[in-house]
């Protein structure tokens, strides 16, 4: 029943229902089965996108693998090509050559050793030598240093650069007359094969250290314990791993464990003039050193004095030459005996040893006129470094 205009009910025939229920059933499946055909045309579409995509990207990745592969081929080709290949420009046979690899130094060392002589022989035996590695920037971005100064130690890997042989290494080995054999302080001049010691005239003048980490700043990282002359170039640095670096029951050969102690010095005495020269010196280099004070700064000088640092032939013929140089190492006075010299941080320590070789007496500092560091643009004091090693030292002892 339904109301007509004028208010009165009209019937609506059954069949006409009937039929508008159809042509609603039937316009509800044309649509659905018109979206239906347009979301699969979508889907083949979107399908047969995905499927080039992957097929680019497999070409891509097959590109760049094929690239990598005649880059490492034109790598060796051009390695092998450069090791046959001697100074004068002349092709040597397979035999002779040897094959080269490009390194380049990616730190400098600003060290309180100024000199070849006084650096400690080994890492560690002198806790209060201190040294900065200053990492070239261009080569090593800050962000590489991050999290080494959470580990407490590390390897340093450098050049002996000071080394008065390095000509030899630029000659084929068999004209080079390079030394297997090196004179051994702990044998009192006795040889060892250069392999079975620590010599750095190798045929790879190559150095490994391990010191402490003090603190990291930058491009720059504080160390301690070192044994590395200032300006010697850095080639790499490694975390100290403990579980792995430190062996157990690692052995010594005999005669160094014999000899252990050979270069102890019983006891380093220091002259009345000696603290009013040091306090002169200290005056004009304090603002330069890597040292909080002048006392600190003398049990330096006592720990570096306290191994034998004379070479093998100031050992053996003290009274028989004189022996001067850039490197004062040893000056011979007529009347006074011998003074040996070390030179700590542009400041020339003078001082004796009695015959027996046991005990030292330090006479006098004084300020070396030439003396200069690797990087004075980059010269780094204890100043710069003395918030960062007291917020280490109380972290520590929290």
């Amino acid at each position: 029943m339904a109301t007509v205009g004028n208010g009165k009910l009209a019937k609506i025939p059954a069949a006409s229902l009937a039929v508008v229920a159809v042509v609603t059933a039937v316009i509800s499946l044309s649509v659905a089965f018109f979206s239906a055909s347009i979301c699969r045309r979508k889907s083949k579409i979107l399908s047969l996108r995905v499927k080039e995509l992957e097929a680019s990207l497999d070409a891509s990745l097959e590109m760049a693998a094929s690239e990598r592969r005649g880059r490492i081929r034109a790598q060796q080709a051009l390695r092998v090509a450069l090791a046959q290949r001697s100074s004068d420009g002349s092709r040597m046979s397979r035999s002779e050559s040897a094959v080269s690899y490009p390194m380049a130094p990616i730190a400098f060392v600003q060290s309180c050793f100024a000199t070849r002589n006084g650096t400690p022989r080994q890492p560690l035996v002198v806790p209060l030598s201190r040294a900065c590695l200053m990492f070239d920037s261009s080569r090593v971005p800050a962000a590489a240093l991050d999290g080494l100064a959470e580990y407490s130690h590390c390897w340093v890997l450098y050049v002996f650069h000071l080394n008065t042989d390095l000509e030899k290494l630029w000659k084929q080995t068999s004209r080079s007359k390079f030394k297997a054999k090196v004179r051994v302080p702990r044998l009192k001049g006795g040889k060892m094969g250069v392999l079975a010691t620590r010599s750095p005239h190798r045929p790879c003048p190559i150095g490994l250290s391990v010191a402490k980490i003090e603190a990291q700043e930058g491009h720059a990282i504080l160390l301690s314990g070192v044994d590395l002359v200032d300006g010697t170039p850095v080639l790499d640095v490694k975390p100290y791993l403990p579980y792995s670096d430190s062996i157990q029951g690692a052995t010594l050969p005999k005669w160094l464990k014999e000899e252990e102690n050979s270069l102890a010095i019983s006891s380093v005495c220091f002259s009345a003039e000696f603290n009013s020269t040091l306090s002169i010196c200290w005056s004009e280099h304090e603002k330069k050193s890597l040292y909080a004070s002048m006392d600190e700064f003398q049990s330096l000088i006592k720990e570096v004095l306290s191994w034998d640092i004379r070479s093998l032939s100031q050992q053996s013929r003290p009274h028989h030459a004189i022996i001067e140089g850039e490197s004062h190492e040893c000056s011979l006075l007529p009347a006074a005996g011998v003074i040996y010299h070390l030179i700590l941080e542009g400041i020339d320590i003078s001082y004796r040893i009695d015959d027996d070789g046991s005990n030292i007496l330090v006479e006098r500092a004084t300020i070396v006129p030439s003396a200069s560091t690797v990087s004075n643009k980059y010269h780094y004091n204890y100043s710069m470094w003395r918030e960062k090693i007291v917020k280490i030292n109380d972290l520590a002892v929290q």
